[in-house]
């Protein structure tokens, strides 16, 4: 999840409660938040975090609720990497590789970026990516995370 437009801090919270009080959806761990550098335009930095949940609902709902939820807090899709109120990936599933039109499971830029790579492995650094078959602690060692830093450990 990502935010760098507006009060971040507060949205990324905000939208982390309202996620873990959908239906179907039980929130089992998060990160600490970190302030990390704009992939794309020249935009301010981003406030990033990783949020690990269990979920009745299959890949493609619990794509339309992380949606639904962007838009109650205001995302408009305007430009590729531009900024936005709040961002929400779905990074992975379980072990599952899935391709469809509008969704693909592993994210398919998650390996390369460490703006996801670092509050992942804050949580989940045991966990396989699928694709690779490397530990998220693995992952991480293999980017440069030098432009992301901790801004809160507390969410």
């Amino acid at each position: 999840m990502g935010s760098n437009l507006g009060d971040s801090y507060a949205i990324l919270e905000a939208a982390l409660k309202t996620l873990a009080h959908s239906p179907g959806i039980i929130l089992q761990a998060q990160s600490p938040i970190y302030q990390t550098a704009a992939v794309g335009p020249p935009q301010p930095d981003y406030l990033n975090a990783c949020a690990l949940f269990s979920t009745t609902l299959e890949p493609t709902a619990f794509l339309e609720t992380l949606l639904r939820t962007e838009a109650q807090f205001g995302r408009v899709r305007r430009e590729r990497w531009g900024p936005r109120l709040l961002d929400l990936d779905l990074l992975l599933f379980d072990d599952l590789i899935l391709q469809l039109p509008n969704l693909q499971i592993p994210h398919p830029r998650m390996t390369e970026r460490a703006f996801v790579l670092v509050p992942l492995n804050n949580i989940a650094p045991d966990w396989i990516e699928p694709v690779s078959q490397k530990s998220i602690a693995q992952l991480v060692r293999q980017v440069d995370c030098s432009s992301v830093r901790v801004l809160s450990s507390k969410f």
